[in-house]
């Protein structure tokens, strides 16, 4: 029972938006660290071999859309899940927005990963990755990631916040698709019906 307790869980995390200018939304991209490398390469098998960084933003949406339902019905196995979460906004200094907004769609995507793919009541053992911004990097942002962690439900799950430029990783670049498909609902070219069905989005 330890072991499966202790198994590793990444959450991949990037946003489409800006934190203090209204709303915005955040991509996840949550597996088990042990089937983290066959979920990048079955995403970077579908790209072009000289692709470098992928940003969504600066794509067509079709061949994004193409993208992603090519990832969902090709991933090597269920043990993903594919959140986009909307964070209305609020008052206060945009980094404390930024970390209130990390902190509720982690444990919103944990919650998810345990009903989806753990099938149990307990997770722990989780690292979460996020696109390194200057929201993230500031002592408000950390303070509050220090705090969640000792006191705040699921997020006291959390081992470690990790910032990385998105560059060095594909999962993360999948995470920035996965929050800017928000933007096709927005503009009413489909809904949450099948944005799940097509690309196994969650919007909870």
């Amino acid at each position: 029972m330890a072991l499966t307790l202790n198994k590793k869980v990444l959450f991949f995390l990037d946003e489409y938006g800006t934190a203090g200018t209204g709303a915005f939304f955040f991509g996840g991209v949550i597996v088990l660290a042990r089937d983290a490398g066959r979920m990048d390469k079955c995403f970077s098998d579908l790209l072009e071999a000289n692709a470098n960084e992928i940003h969504a933003s600066h794509l067509d949406d079709i061949y994004l859309q193409g993208l992603l339902q090519r990832f969902w019905t090709g991933r090597p196995n269920d043990q993903v899940v594919l959140i986009n979460q909307k964070v209305p906004p609020k008052g206060g200094e945009a980094a404390v927005q930024y970390a209130q907004a990390v902190i509720e769609t982690v444990k919103i995507g944990l919650r998810r990963f345990q009903q989806d793919v753990l099938r149990r009541e307990t997770i722990g053992n989780v690292d979460v990755i996020i696109d390194a911004n200057h929201h993230n990097q500031h002592p408000a942002f950390e303070a509050a990631m220090t705090s969640a962690r000792a006191h705040d439900g699921r997020f006291r799950a959390v081992n470690q916040v990790t910032r990385l430029d998105s560059a060095a990783a594909r999962l993360l670049q999948l995470a920035d698709i996965v929050a800017y498909s928000r933007k096709w609902v927005i503009a009413r070219d489909m809904n949450a019906i099948s944005l799940r069905d097509r690309f196994g989005i969650q919007m909870p």
